[in-house]
């Protein structure tokens, strides 16, 4: 068979198969067009999930007649001034879309500049080009498609029911409108709800939009983001760790301005939250990634989805080192959900507590005044076993209260005074305007899992020696595993050794545990060592070891505890990053309003 060149009508229909996907695709790539033409005003109408209609009308800089023409034939655009594929700074560039929209669908341009005396309109049908005609309008542009796909019936019967199109046209809108805080963006239709997002300008111009776009129960549960590493800059909101969904839909990443989905940066999102997100739940954030042009390429797929670093490396350590300053800012803060779902709880008939997102105070980090006024804290040597607020019984306490914990004096503390230990397990507190319960072990671990952070990156966590080794008794598998990891251990300040043929040898314990049950802690990191099944994996995978060892030196549930190490405990939530969740995720404190319990006593 001899080779033919195609006809330009077919080059058009299978160019709009890779560009036009859907309604939303079109939404997209007119969108796009707008913001790069200048608009500050924007409006977007639909009808039957986009494939009846379309319309969006703009008030940028217009096209003369001379562009009006071009702008429908393929690879034809303004935006590549010096041809320059490696120095992108707008969201379309191929001249691609017009062209493609115009073959699988009747689409109508009309378009005026600024100085002249009216508008002109052109009309393509199924990738026929009309003749252009006067139109009467404002400045700007105004393009309708409708019928999307009445020529490619293939196409038109894969696409998804009114509902799902118009949810997927709403997402298009909603994630530029998150990268254009200074756009006047109005969505409405016959198949939706009308959604209408000013304009916002200023320092919180972006903290504003998200507000308006992922909500306000969003802004107020995230921490601002903003830090540059390597030459990447990254801004944006990140939701605490406790504020979380059962998907990843709601996380939103833009580079230089172009909403992407990336492995890069999904990655570096999942390393950064590793330690604080409960298993299966997924944070929420909006994240702004800006590089250098050169640095950074679009033009790896056709919808301009995806894509590529030349420094992935790079653009990873910079995310990750951002959200978490971010995170560790935020001290001991945690989401306002759980104190909804406790009061729901509470109430006669009421609904059980949601997984949805947990809840935590949020008040500002104690001075160092207030603390000095009540306690007078004393730093434990670094050879000191466990935090010394929670040592056995007759060991001194870290914070020695000069003054009755349990009196009056509360609202020096953003967690409040201890009043009481329920359950032998949680702790009840009182702030000037709350009462605050807290999960001693959860707390606990999170305090001892920081610690042994702390340690470790200043070189390595100190070991307290045992009198007499703890001997073990293990299957041979076990043994092995554990003398294959025992130098990554010794960082730990872990130190084993073979004892005979079945057994080993505990000599030496982080200092940190304390009195931690040293075959329980052996035990449980044998599984985690079968699990991984590698001397790299163990290496990777410290922080995961120092989590199971945290668990083993907290205090743990069931240990009744004196009014000051009670106290002690929430002295050093208040001074601790993330202790507002354990390691797992969960919460560590629920914080309930003097005027929720108000109302639920119909006191309101």
């Amino acid at each position: 068979m001899s080779i033919r060149r195609l006809p330009d009508d077919l080059i058009n229909r299978i160019a709009a198969g890779e560009v036009v996907e859907r309604p939303a695709s079109v939404v997209k790539e007119l969108m796009e067009n707008a913001l790069d033409a200048g608009a500050t005003r924007i409006a977007i109408t639909t009808a039957g999930g986009g494939r009846d209609l379309i319309r969006i009308v703009d008030n940028g800089s217009g096209m003369d007649e001379h562009d009006l023409r071009l702008s429908v034939e393929r690879h034809a655009t303004s935006k590549l001034s010096h041809d320059d594929l490696d120095d992108i700074r707008s969201l379309g560039f191929r001249g691609e879309a017009l062209a493609s929209i115009g073959a699988v669908s009747k689409l109508s341009i009309a378009s005026r500049i600024a100085d002249a005396e009216s508008g002109l309109k052109i009309e393509v049908r199924n990738g026929h080009i009309g003749d252009i005609n006067p139109a009467g309008l404002n400045r700007g542009t105004m393009i309708s498609v409708e019928n999307l796909f009445e020529n490619v019936p293939a196409r038109l019967k894969f696409l998804k029911g009114v509902r799902a199109e118009t949810s997927a046209v709403t997402d298009v809108v909603k994630r530029l409108a998150m990268a254009n805080p200074s756009v006047h963006i109005q969505l409405e239709g016959s198949d939706r709800q009308s959604l209408n997002w000013p304009a916002v300008d200023g320092g919180g111009a972006l903290r504003e939009r998200l507000g308006q776009v992922m909500g306000a129960d969003f802004v107020a549960n995230a921490v601002d983001v903003a830090d540059t590493r390597h030459g990447v800059v990254v801004r944006g909101l990140a939701g605490l760790p406790t504020f979380t969904r059962a998907n990843s839909l709601h996380q939103y990443f833009y580079v230089n301005g172009r909403s992407v989905r990336d492995k890069v940066l999904i990655g570096a999102v999942k390393a950064a939250y590793a330690d604080f997100t409960f298993r299966d739940r997924f944070p929420v954030l909006a994240l702004f990634v800006a590089v250098e042009p050169e640095d950074v390429d679009v033009n790896v797929h056709p919808a301009k989805a995806e894509v590529r670093f030349r420094d992935p490396g790079g653009v990873r350590s910079a995310v990750i080192n951002a959200i978490g300053k971010a995170l560790s800012e935020a001290g001991y803060r945690a989401s306002s959900h759980v104190a909804d779902d406790a009061a729901s709880a509470f109430r006669v008939g009421g609904a059980s507590p949601t997984t949805s997102g947990f809840s935590g105070y949020r008040a500002e980090r104690p001075s160092q005044a207030n603390l000095d006024a009540e306690y007078r804290y004393t730093q434990p040597s670094s050879q000191q076993a466990g935090f010394s607020g929670f040592a056995e019984p007759s060991a001194a306490a870290a914070y020695v209260p000069e003054t009755e914990p349990m009196g009056d004096a509360t609202g020096s503390f953003p967690l409040g005074a201890a009043r009481a230990q329920i359950f032998a397990n949680y702790i009840v507190a009182q702030s000037d305007d709350a009462l605050i319960l807290i999960d001693q072990h959860a707390a606990h671990e999170r305090l001892v899992y920081e610690r042994f952070k702390e340690a470790l990156n200043d070189g390595r966590v100190a070991s307290q020696a045992h009198l007499i080794p703890v001997v073990i008794e293990l299957p041979e598998e076990d043994i092995e595993r554990l003398l294959a990891a025992a130098e990554s251990l010794e960082t730990l300040g872990l130190f084993i050794e073979r004892f005979g043929e079945r057994a080993i040898a505990v000599r030496e314990t982080p200092a940190l545990l304390g009195r931690a049950d040293v075959q329980k802690l052996i035990a449980d990191l044998v599984d985690g060592l079968a699990e991984w099944d590698s001397i790299e994996s163990v290496s990777k995978r410290l922080d995961a070891i120092i989590g199971r060892m945290a668990c083993h030196g907290s205090v743990r549930s069931g240990r009744h505890l004196r009014p000051d190490e009670m106290n002690a405990l929430l002295r050093q939530m208040e001074q601790t990053p993330h202790s507002g969740q354990c390691i797992h995720g969960r919460p560590t404190y629920i914080e309930l309003k003097k005027a929720d319990l108000e109302r639920l006593f119909g006191r309101d």
